[in-house]
């Protein structure tokens, strides 16, 4: 007669901790610090996916956060503010993205010489000019971001200035997105007046967006949206001048 010999086979099932903080992990990301828990062993395609889906969130919610930013103006930063965060892209990381594809886009364009000036020098003002909108510019632009808000401050004092930084963030994505619409007629609207119109549209366009943003974020009724409005856009231009004039060899 055979025997047979039954073995009972036990499955060990092992628990994850956080390569971190070495807590026990119960989901994708660590309770205790935040961190996710991401396989770096792996075909460096899955890595580039993964980058690529941390910095764009093809995930659906940068699509659907541009979509708002310029169908709703001033909705994002209202939600943001209402604690409705996760179905948007955060209001740094959704500046980054843009101001830092908007400014290498624009340096190319410079250093082809399309931004020049008549008169200039294509093989010397254009690498002057392209540097100075690569590096200068940017590291300007991020910095008079706290200066916008404070201005907003200034004519909404009952609002946190919080509340205004994340306003300018978004303001400003906007502005990046609505300048990138006037780089292919830098160098041809002098010479056509209905370029020139469209230009004016364009821009048009942003400061009406910055009207109605003000308006639903901040409640205000439209004299009192549009006169602080002016107030504010008087006085930032005002400062970017300024900023721009003392601190940059190249004048734009």
């Amino acid at each position: 007669m055979r025997q047979y010999r039954l073995v009972h086979r036990s499955t060990v099932t092992q628990v994850a901790h956080c390569k971190n903080c070495e807590s026990t992990l119960d989901g994708q990301y660590c309770s205790t610090c935040g961190q996710r828990d991401m396989d770096l062993e792996r075909p460096i395609w899955g890595l580039i996916k993964d980058v690529g889906r941390e910095t764009f969130e093809v995930d659906g919610r940068i699509a659907r956060t541009l979509k708002t930013l310029f169908r709703h103006p001033g909705m994002l930063t209202s939600e943001f503010l209402a604690g409705r965060r996760r179905r948007y892209t955060s209001p740094l990381r959704l500046y980054l993205v843009i101001s830092i594809t908007f400014f290498v886009i624009v340096a190319w364009q410079a250093q082809a010489g399309i931004l020049l000036e008549p008169g200039q020098d294509p093989s010397f003002d254009a690498a002057v000019q392209a540097r100075f909108l690569s590096d200068d510019l940017p590291r300007l632009m991020f910095a008079l971001l706290p200066m916008f808000a404070l201005l907003m401050k200034l004519v909404y004092r009952e609002r946190l200035y919080f509340d205004h930084l994340i306003f300018s963030l978004h303001l400003h994505s906007a502005a990046f997105l609505v300048f990138a619409l006037q780089l292919p007629l830098e160098s041809i609207a002098s010479e056509n007046a209905i370029l020139l119109l469209v230009q004016a549209a364009i821009l048009g366009s942003l400061v009406a967006h910055f009207v109605v943003a003000v308006r639903r974020v901040f409640q205000s009724d439209w004299p009192s949206a549009l006169l602080k409005s002016a107030v504010v856009l008087f006085g930032y231009m005002m400062a970017v001048s300024l900023v721009i004039e003392n601190t940059s060899s190249f004048k734009i």
